[in-house]
């Protein structure tokens, strides 16, 4: 799949546009093509991101990425075992990184 050249704000910023145009009597397909999206990139990001702002994007990319990581310390051959987990955590907590 292709990535979104936008980031997650953009995306907030650019639905609540359209919410706004099609407030003032505009359709939805007047509002994406002024914006040089798609109706179906419209409704996908709609789907995606109702109803959050800013401060929840941000939060969803970090989570995103602790997902990630949590995934390829599981998906390690060695197998690691929780004792792997908590050293991983507590090097972290070291670091500042929590």
């Amino acid at each position: 799949m292709k990535k979104s050249k936008q980031t997650p704000e953009q995306i907030v910023d650019i639905l609540r546009t359209v919410e706004q145009g099609t407030a003032t009597g505009k359709t939805i397909g007047q509002c994406v093509r002024e914006l040089g999206i798609s109706e179906w990139t419209y409704y996908r990001w709609r789907k995606q991101y109702a109803g959050m702002n800013k401060a929840d994007t941000k939060k969803l990319k970090e989570l995103e990425k602790e997902n990630a990581r949590l995934k390829k310390l599981l998906a390690d051959p060695k197998s690691p075992s929780l004792k792997d987990l908590d050293i991983d955590m507590l090097k972290e907590v070291i670091e500042g990184k929590y």
